[in-house]
């Protein structure tokens, strides 16, 4: 049974390149676009169901380039547009393909502002509150939300199997301690970069140093930058951030489509 977690999009709100910038990370995904970064988002592949984490504006780009034909069920990691602002695109899905509404997981907070953004889409999703701590179980694979530190609420995701632990924080500024203790060793941390130099808005995101300090901190196996945006602060090119972690053991940059075996 093969079992993943897939990078559907590595980048943050502007997405790389974006129509209104010709920064040097821009150019660069202009001039190659495998160096380009869609919104965030993740899938993972229980080996069962398909699990999206998270529904970015990029959504059907993303799963046409991942060729992705299946979805089982969706988590949300707060309600923020970068991360829902595609949900729409599994509209036609269901009613052509599946012919039966989707598990769409939410936090509490934003179970009224769904109803309110997407009335037509009652028919597409069956919506259920996620709650923090709890252990969302398929087969032997399992997901549970654990507190972010994002201004709204906000969940990161351990997923866990019997050969491997992963956390996804694609949003957080360092992790509350309840949170922290819960993914202490994890083998994979997969967390916020946001900012290449300094951080703007530090009660919400981390820089890729704050990142890779986090990774120590909690002591994980492997840390992947995601999330990252060449908008903000000081821009930079796939290559100039490549050459800024290498230096750092066990820390690599994520791209659109890195898979992890789970």
């Amino acid at each position: 049974m093969v079992q993943y977690f897939k990078i559907m999009g590595s980048g943050a709100g502007p997405g790389t390149p974006s129509f209104f910038c010709d920064c040097p990370g821009c150019r660069e995904a202009r001039e190659n676009p495998a160096t380009a970064r869609t919104r965030s988002g993740a899938l993972i592949a229980t080996g069962q169901a398909n699990i999206l984490v998270d529904t970015p504006p990029d959504l059907k780009a993303q799963l046409v380039r991942e060729r992705i034909e299946r979805i089982d069920e969706v988590f949300l990691t707060h309600w923020h547009y970068d991360h829902f602002g595609g949900l729409g695109e599994l509209e036609y899905y269901v009613k052509l393909s599946r012919k039966d509404r989707i598990p769409l997981y939410l936090p509490p907070s934003a179970i009224e502002q769904f109803f309110a953004a997407f009335p037509n889409l009652i028919e597409v999703f069956r919506v259920v509150p996620w709650g923090f701590a709890v252990q969302y179980r398929f087969g032997d694979l399992t997901v549970t939300p654990l507190a972010a530190n994002h201004g709204i609420e906000t969940a990161g995701f351990l997923v866990e199997t019997p050969r491997a632990r992963l956390a996804y924080f694609p949003d957080t500024a360092g992790l509350p301690a309840p949170t922290a203790l819960r993914t202490e060793g994890v083998d994979w941390l997969v967390c916020d970069a946001t900012f290449y130099g300094e951080n703007w808005f530090p009660e919400s995101h981390m820089s890729v140093a704050e990142a890779i300090a986090l990774g120590r901190r909690v002591r994980a196996g492997r840390t992947v930058l995601t999330h990252m945006s060449v908008h903000y602060s000081e821009p930079v090119t796939s290559a100039e951030l490549a050459a800024a972690v290498a230096g750092h053991p066990g820390v690599s940059a994520a791209y659109d489509g890195l898979t992890i075996d789970l």
